[in-house]
């Protein structure tokens, strides 16, 4: 059915396929790569990410760089663990809103990061525009509670993915120096 629309050559954003947005918002578990530009007051920065989580509250995020991971960080139980390998350096935090905002820039807790990737905005958002694909949202468009501006490309986003629980373990960090916020904050946002 097509949706007539006022003037200019711009078409309606396709509606995704009876049922996909149930299946997609109902995932307990889900992982994908995400090519990601934030542009927030005190950050910028735009990459590629490997993320997975399974609710209610475990989140993977990883920063892949050309010899390994830059970053890798565990959200699991209300506690965030990133390991950044290069530097052998651990940060250990809660995993509230506030220190994912100071570690990645992005001011969501990890239920509402999952939220907003399987196209569920939560109420924080001040702006979300979602492009579906045949399963899962494809294009992802947010202003973050703090003004910041995420615009997320999702590549092979795999629901209800198979993930074993070792997947949200903290990372192996023996011998690692424990970091500051800021410390941590510079690691992850250098070039």
């Amino acid at each position: 059915m097509a949706l007539p629309l006022a003037g200019g050559c711009a078409s309606a954003p396709r509606l995704p396929p009876p049922g996909v947005v149930a299946a997609a918002r109902g995932a307990r578990a889900y992982s994908a790569e995400l090519s990601v530009s934030l542009r927030g007051r005190n950050l910028r920065g735009r990459g590629r990410v490997l993320v997975a989580f399974a609710r209610p509250d475990a989140l993977r995020v990883e920063v892949p760089g050309p010899a390994g991971a830059r970053l890798v960080a565990v959200a699991r139980a209300g506690r965030l663990t990133a390991v950044f390998p290069a530097e052998r350096g651990l940060y250990v935090a809660t995993a509230s809103s506030e220190e994912l905002e100071a570690l990645l820039g992005i001011a969501l807790t990890p239920q509402e990061l999952g939220d907003l990737l399987l196209g569920q905005p939560g109420p924080r958002l001040k702006d979300y525009t979602v492009q579906w694909g045949p399963t899962a949202p494809r294009r992802i468009k947010a202003t973050l509670p703090d003004g910041a501006r995420l615009d997320v490309t999702v590549r092979e986003p795999a629901l209800d993915a198979a993930l074993g629980p070792a997947a949200f373990d903290p990372p192996a960090s023996q011998g690692y120096r424990t970091l500051d916020r800021e410390e941590a904050r510079s690691f992850w946002s250098r070039r």
